[in-house]
């Protein structure tokens, strides 16, 4: 008999254990703070994703290892920081995680190990990571390789500079005040 894993409520154990695999092509609406920063932009956005389970033996410890290989991409609308026109940003995640028996442990070992530490859990909900991961993957300044249209450089138009031409310097009025007192 083959156990059926869900993404939502993972026995990560037996998941990895198993040496299962699960996979997903989903909405960008299933992933609610994700969306949120899309700020409802395309929601037909897809979200393909693959988790696998891997035990691996450890000397001296007849637990071994218990692992999770996670893949997720997704093409992100966002806004360039330079021309302000819409750009797809690629996502990528490629990310191995180490199961380590609880919060505690992991966050004793966070400091000793380069690996990334999730707490074993019979509920565990690898869309939450997945999204987790998603999210620290968006650029802090999103922008295209090269903008389609021409970028503005200049902060001003015409009438600004026309309008600032026209108005009197206000210490134009304290300066002629200091050269009548000088001449006193």
């Amino acid at each position: 008999m083959t156990k059926e894993f869900h993404p939502d409520r993972l026995d990560a154990k037996a998941f990895v254990l198993a040496g299962a695999r699960l996979e997903g092509h989903e909405s960008l609406l299933k992933y609610e703070r994700l969306a949120q920063e899309a700020k409802g932009l395309h929601p037909d956005l897809r979200v393909d994703w693959v988790a696998v389970g891997e035990w691996r033996p450890e000397v001296g410890n007849e637990a071994g290892q218990l692992w999770m290989h996670l893949q997720a991409r997704a093409d992100f609308p966002m806004v360039c920081q330079r021309c302000l026109g819409p750009v797809d940003v690629p996502l990528q995640v490629d990310q191995w995680f180490r199961f380590v028996a609880d919060e505690a442990t992991a966050e004793a070992l966070d400091d000793e190990v380069e690996e990334d530490l999730l707490a074993l859990s019979r509920e565990f909900d690898l869309h939450e990571l997945i999204e987790d991961e998603l999210l620290m993957a968006l650029p802090l300044v999103p922008r295209h390789d090269e903008c389609p249209d021409p970028v503005q450089l200049s902060a001003s138009d015409e009438d600004f500079d026309s309008a600032s031409a026209e108005r009197p310097n206000p210490f134009a009025a304290l300066a002629s005040l200091r050269v009548g007192k000088k001449d006193t």
